[in-house]
């Protein structure tokens, strides 16, 4: 099997059009209580999300837990309905379309769980798992299921003798390569992958991560990537959005990200990166942000992140800053952003 070579390139690739519009995207789960079941509040996991993703391209999701990630991923691929908002994905808006006129979508929008335990039946062999979206979609391959899934495993590195055993016989990397070949099968054009390598043991975390990547460039994959290791995301990504309890507070392209961050809460988590080099760990102020991450079902008003920010000011707490460009392909919600200097010194 050949790869195509993971070097990092510091151009960024040209794109193609947009596959996945999201307008104003909102998810509030309802909490109920009592005989009646009355609802007596929500948990606004997903709270007003616009952006675009182009082909080609990897758009990364960044955040603490609970942040709305994961539920972002879910809206992305119809596993939940949006409360609000809009999904259009290739030109259909999928955000309140039923299940039935879904399923023929579903071929070209594919999804990568995080734990590789649970995500595989232990009941079916590696063959019936990697072959069930031939069946589900009633597809017919040229060379026959069992040699297609073959090719699979191969392409994503298995041996295809391993074709009739259970996923309980490889380890949890090997997994993960299963669940990916799965999501290939019907060769989708947008894939969402959900913390794809974070239950996997660090040792092996970059093997999955380089072949997503080849996968990406052999077959012209769009990635949406759901993660919260910096490192990953700035290996993988062409633009990363930074979440905060339900809203998109940063999006810029990876460089201009990690190397000029602008909200607040996009330096604090920059600073929290590991450095190898003791020098440079050094120089580099470390900031922690004071007290908990405030509650979905009750969040803080306007700027939900004036709670801990060191900059907050009366605005902050009254007015919502609304995402807006600060420079080329870098939007920010922040009122009292950082490095706007940086930025506009390099631009000058």
């Amino acid at each position: 099997m050949t790869t195509a070579d993971t070097t990092p390139t510091a151009a960024p690739q040209p794109l193609g059009e947009v596959l996945l519009s999201v307008q104003g995207l909102v998810k509030h789960f309802p909490i109920r209580r009592g005989v009646l079941q009355r609802k007596v509040g929500a948990v606004q996991a997903v709270d007003g999300l616009t952006f675009d993703v182009r082909q080609g391209e990897t758009l990364s999701l960044v955040g603490e837990s609970g942040c709305g990630k994961s539920t972002t991923g879910r809206l992305l691929t119809r596993l939940l309905e949006p409360t609000g908002g809009s999904v259009t994905f290739d030109g259909h808006d999928i955000s309140h379309i039923s299940n039935g006129k879904m399923r023929p979508l579903r071929r070209d929008v594919q999804m990568i769980f995080q734990d590789p335990y649970s995500s595989l039946n232990p009941r079916h062999t590696v063959g019936r798992i990697v072959g069930a979206p031939f069946k589900l979609q009633k597809v017919e391959t040229e060379a026959g299921t069992k040699k297609t899934v073959q090719d699979l495993l191969e392409l994503v590195g298995l041996n295809p003798e391993h074709y009739n055993r259970y996923p309980h016989e490889f380890s949890g990397g090997q997994r993960q390569r299963i669940g990916i070949a799965r999501t290939l099968a019907l060769r989708p054009k947008l894939i969402v992958a959900d913390e794809p390598v974070s239950a996997l043991d660090v040792s092996i975390q970059a093997q999955v991560v380089n072949l997503l990547e080849d996968l990406q460039d052999e077959l012209g994959l769009t990635y949406v990537m759901i993660a919260h290791d910096l490192s990953v995301v700035r290996h993988v990504s062409d633009r990363v959005a930074v979440m905060y309890l339900g809203k998109i507070v940063e999006l810029a392209d990876r460089h201009n990200l990690y190397e000029t961050p602008m909200h607040p809460y996009t330096v604090a988590l920059m600073s929290a990166v590991p450095i190898p080099d003791t020098k440079r760990r050094t120089e580099r102020e470390r900031i922690r942000l004071q007290g908990d991450v405030p509650s979905p079902i009750n969040p803080p008003p306007a700027c939900r992140f004036h709670t801990r920010c060191w900059k907050a000011q009366e605005i902050c707490k009254t007015t919502e800053p609304p995402l807006v460009d600060l420079a080329p392909r870098h939007q920010v919600a922040c009122h009292f952003p950082e490095n706007q200097d940086a930025v506009v010194g390099s631009r000058g």
